[in-house]
């Protein structure tokens, strides 16, 4: 992983996180189907949702989960890397269109195929979750004993995804902030991910409690949400920059839902309204 990063080549990073997603696409739809959970129930709650006393954290950390704030900086990059400035802009939209289409398709789906794994498994058993192994035992009786082998992949492609991605981003963010440029070899550029990763490192290892840092974390990056989406809003109307290809109306409207949206429920719990 760190040699990943350390070398700088993004176009090898990026094979390597499609390996791994594809890892965990595979298994957590492939469980999810294994467990057969309740798809009227699952219909159901997508159409009327309601939210569990005292659960409003795990939601908004659901929600920074499935959409990692740290990853619009991220896919900035991807973006350059991807698409220069050799290639036309119509062009260049339109398959970064298809691009994030399919992403935003398959990150939800696999949070789906997550969320009815969990919910077959647990709801309603009073079983307490203290570790991914505590997940595969439970899993056991409907999955068998290929339940170890495919949480252990499945949590492999995850957690593993997430610390390449995590640092990687914020060296990013850091960098063009800066103003360090864009060469991933930079020592300064290096030693942003490098304090990222013992940061996070050494916070795993002494947490007692890895389910809570992990909901901690996830909460951190839903409340944080808004503020990005805000200023992502701001700047994809500004035709100074854009020209013709700011947003539409529809886009600023679904947006603004959004970020009103993360924000109230950000607001219910810190002020503990729920």
């Amino acid at each position: 992983m760190a040699s990943l990063l350390w070398f700088g080549r993004y176009k090898v990073i990026e094979r390597v996180l499609v390996v791994l997603v594809m890892l965990m696409s595979i298994t957590f739809l492939a469980t999810a189907v294994i467990v057969r959970p309740d798809i009227g129930e699952m219909l159901r709650g997508l159409v009327v949702p309601s939210v569990p006393s005292g659960s409003l954290i795990v939601l908004i950390g659901l929600i920074g989960s499935a959409v990692v704030p740290y990853n619009l900086f991220l896919h900035s990059r991807s973006v350059q890397e991807q698409w220069p400035s050799s290639v036309p802009t119509t062009r260049a939209l339109a398959e970064a269109r298809t691009d994030t289409w399919f992403s935003i398709t398959l990150g939800g789906l696999i949070t789906v195929a997550i969320l009815a794994t969990g919910a077959a498994a647990f709801f309603g058993t009073g079983q307490s979750i203290e570790n991914a192994a505590d997940m595969a035992q439970q899993l056991e009786p409907t999955v068998g004993s290929a339940a170890e082998i495919l949480f252990g992949l499945g949590f492999f492609g995850a957690g593993f995804t997430s610390a390449i991605t995590a640092p990687l981003a914020a060296a990013i963010a850091v960098s063009g902030v800066l103003g360090w440029g864009r060469d991933m070899t930079d020592m300064r550029f290096r030693a942003v991910w490098i304090i990222v990763l013992l940061g996070g490192a050494l916070m795993a290892y002494f947490s007692a409690d890895p389910v809570a840092l992990i909901i901690a974390t996830q909460y951190a990056a839903g409340l944080s949400l808004p503020v990005l989406a805000l200023f992502l809003i701001i700047v994809m109307n500004r035709k100074d920059i854009l020209g013709r290809h700011v947003n539409t109306l529809t886009a600023n409207i679904l947006g603004g839902l959004v970020v009103a949206g993360v924000s109230i429920l950000g607001v219910l719990q810190i002020f503990g309204l729920v």
